[in-house]
């Protein structure tokens, strides 16, 4: 078995989208779908242990790991703007059919995707991704709603604390059942990309229109409804951000998901990653011939 990740660029619509890649082309394709502050870099341990029975993308969001990051002049930082260069990204690497796993920005940037396109989608993995308000944790709510209300100095304050060192490092930890079995380059390596001249500007811009992501709940809601992917939930229950609730509320729309409870917080994979790909593998891998 070859599980060797291989890291690759290609350029949609003239900007540079770098994504990571592994296992056979031929297999079903996961498209992995990163969260804030981070980028590909947190399924680097995840892709190995499902390289046997999928291909495996993980696209860096432009602004994001080794993608393009165009300074905010020149590049509208919205959810729309990120989910249409990794829709780009599908249509130049040919792909038809998808299992998404979305983890925090991922949710917005995938159910675009799937609305957008839902016979492309043959599955959810959601991992720690609201669509559902009651899924929002008083810890965003209190930090956002004044920036959603009116963007001033004062209100983005808390914004950027979120991509702050201490903000950084606090997604990664919170929640975690052994904390010394974070790896710390987790936030270091995010805090290097953030802290980039205009970087931390951008994000409070993506902050901000996070707002259009909680307008949208109604129209993803309905086409869990219609569309009823088959979905696999995996949830960190100790994280402040996207709260258990959110995660009991999929159920509703989509009752034949599988939800998987995880000793975690906002981020699973350094403590759980080999459960998790276990999980995926029990939903959506091909049964095995005895051939």
């Amino acid at each position: 078995m070859n599980s060797r990740i291989y890291h690759r660029t290609a350029v949609v619509n003239g900007r540079k989208v770098f994504y990571r890649e592994a296992g056979d082309p031929a297999a079903p394709t996961i498209l992995l779908l990163h969260g804030l502050p981070t980028s590909s870099q947190m399924f680097r341990d995840l892709m190995p242990a499902l390289a046997d029975a999928f291909h495996l993308v993980a696209p860096d969001y432009i602004g994001f790991g080794h993608s393009d990051a165009p300074p905010r002049d020149t590049f509208s930082y919205t959810f729309d703007n990120l989910a249409a260069h990794v829709e780009g990204l599908v249509d130049v690497l040919g792909l038809t059919s998808y299992i998404l796993y979305m983890q925090d920005y991922g949710g917005p940037v995938g159910f675009r995707l799937f609305t957008r396109r839902p016979a492309q989608v043959s599955g959810f993995i959601i991992q720690n991704a609201n669509a559902y308000l009651e899924g929002v944790g008083e810890a965003p709510r209190q930090a956002l709603l004044p920036l959603w209300e009116n963007r001033t100095p004062e209100t983005e304050k808390a914004a950027r604390e979120f991509v702050s060192l201490e903000g950084t490092k606090f997604h990664w930890l919170v929640g975690a059942k052994e904390p010394e079995a974070i790896n710390p380059d987790n936030w270091v390596l995010d805090q290097a990309l953030l802290d980039r001249p205009g970087t931390q500007d951008y994000q409070v811009d993506l902050l901000e229109n996070y707002k259009s992501n909680i307008a949208l709940y109604p129209q993803w809601q309905a086409a869990f409804r219609e569309h009823q992917p088959k979905t696999l939930i995996v949830w960190g229950r100790h994280d402040p951000f996207f709260i258990p609730p959110g995660a009991r509320a999929y159920l509703g729309d989509l009752p034949d998901a599988k939800l998987v409870w995880l000793d975690s917080g906002h981020f699973v994979l350094d403590e759980n990653a080999a459960q998790v790909a276990a999980e995926i593998k029990a939903v959506f891998a091909a049964p095995r011939g005895n051939g």
